[in-house]
């Protein structure tokens, strides 16, 4: 396992971010490489631990003592079939996984865990550059037809698993180009689009068929694709957005994140729109509501359209900086998280509820916001405003970044009739299989908004349950 002594001789590199004078001028990738030799150096970080917590943390089960163990030896090649082996995507993930592993590394109890999420994308960049990753279309195929329908990251691990196995899958895409969330909603900067039509390719190079531009419940009824295919997987995300109904809401200038980030990467990606259209942030006062990983994502979208000013308001109270008692290690630790768009030029501001907003024929001016106190009170967090504290802050620009709250119900899930659950979710059972015989469902559809990884693994998941099931096993 690496060298179980290295993290006393190594200290955490990171590769570190491009300068931020350079990098706001642009939507290219922020987060920079390390040398060959400096990467093999930080896996001999990795410690003989008896428990790798680390493993227990990844929803993938990625097994990464073992893929540190190669690339510490220099053996990339056996480092990416190990990594590959649980993680069909880690050239994704390594680039925007929060990276729960290194929360529980055993070496964040003094906070300098092994840097794995670095390690694994760096394994995966040399694969594609050596060559390792190649076309590898399944020897033997079934006659069983399987449907996916998005193309996120839940859908594409689905395809991707069961191409492997033999099956024929087709992939449906409501939008011009494949990857759904990863090429719409998560910003270049972040996630380079090269990267996800180079996985594209190779999908497609191995026999997986992408339909795009085909919204399914709409241009082709549920039930006639249900009709057509032996099984179908619903990735279809939770795109219906948590919204702020208070007054001033019709004012013009309040738009959802998502409007905001995917109309950015479609401009990025070539597309004409329209001026009447365009959501532009250029020499506004904006403020983005919303303290999570989305509002940080508009947070740099913004600057890099040059607003004048870019304001992050939260109401919930600010994180700590240090873990506190009641969130241990080696758990998650909820701290104070300052993303590279923060750093880039942003006032961020919590405790604060937003009451209305305020503006001038028909055009969003400001908003009125006043402090909060949050108060524990028979197990729950109770919100309670501070007397004399409202007051305006000027906005030209509003984007509401609250979060999601389930699938869009219209079309596809109300046609086939699927049980929902209390969160307007799809409901499943144990093996992702939905309410309907032959439909199976996966990623933030059944879960809620989540992460990339966990989208990957649930993917991953309704695969296994769907061959099964193409197999009469159960």
């Amino acid at each position: 396992m690496a060298d179980p002594t290295g993290f006393l001789k190594v200290r955490r590199k990171e590769a570190g971010n491009r300068p931020i004078h350079e990098r706001i001028c642009d939507f290219s990738e922020v987060e920079q490489v390390l040398n060959s030799d400096d990467r093999m150096l930080q896996a001999s970080r990795c410690m003989d631990c008896g428990t790798p917590f680390c493993h227990w943390a990844c929803p993938l089960d990625n097994l990464i003592p073992e893929w540190n163990d190669l690339l510490w030896r220099g053996e990339w090649k056996s480092a990416y079939n190990r990594l590959n082996a649980t993680n069909n995507f880690p050239e994704f993930t390594g680039r925007i996984c929060p990276a729960p592993c290194e929360h529980a590394c055993v070496l964040n109890i003094n906070d300098e865990p092994v840097t794995i999420r670095e390690n694994e994308v760096a394994i995966s960049e040399r694969a594609f550059t050596e060559g390792y990753i190649k076309p590898k279309p399944p020897r033997k195929r079934t006659d069983k037809r399987v449907a996916v329908i998005g193309s996120g990251p839940a859908g594409l691990a689905a395809a991707d698993l069961l191409n492997k196995w033999g099956h024929n899958v087709t992939i449906f895409e409501k939008n011009n180009k494949a990857g759904g969330l990863l090429r719409y909603g998560i910003p270049d900067f972040k996630l380079s689009k090269v990267t996800i039509d180079r996985r594209l390719n190779l999908m497609t190079f191995e026999g997986v068929e992408i339909r795009t531009g085909t919204e399914i419940g709409k241009d082709i009824p549920g039930r006639v694709l249900l009709s057509s295919y032996d099984a179908l997987c619903l990735a279809i995300g939770a795109m219906k957005p948590r919204d702020l109904n208070i007054e001033g809401r019709d004012l013009n200038g309040i738009y959802f994140a998502m409007d905001f980030l995917t109309q950015q990467n479609r401009i990025n990606d070539g597309e004409i729109i329209p001026a009447q259209e365009r959501i532009s942030a250029e020499g506004l006062n904006v403020i983005v509501l919303g303290g999570g990983d989305t509002g940080s994502d508009c947070v740099g979208t913004a600057i890099r359209q040059k607003a004048k000013s870019v304001t992050q308001i939260e109401i919930m109270p600010m994180p700590p900086l240090k873990r506190s008692p009641n969130n241990p290690w080696p758990y998650y630790a909820k701290i104070l998280k300052t993303s590279t768009s923060h750093e880039e030029g942003c006032v961020r501001m919590w405790s604060l509820s937003t009451n209305r907003f305020i503006g001038e024929n028909g055009y969003l001016t400001g908003i009125e916001v006043e402090d909060v106190v949050w108060e524990s009170s028979g197990g729950q967090h109770i919100m309670k405003p501070l007397p004399e504290t409202r007051r305006i802050i000027p906005a030209d620009m509003v984007v509401l970044a609250l979060g999601f709250m389930h699938p869009a119900l219209e079309g596809l899930i109300e046609e086939l009739g699927l049980e929902l659950d209390d969160r307007k979710n799809i409901k499943t059972d144990r093996n992702l299989h939905t309410s309907v015989r032959g439909v199976f469902a996966a990623g933030d559809a059944v879960s809620g908004a989540s992460l990339v990884v966990n989208a990957i693994a649930s993917g991953r998941k309704a695969a296994m349950a769907i061959d099964r099931y193409l197999r009469k096993e159960f």
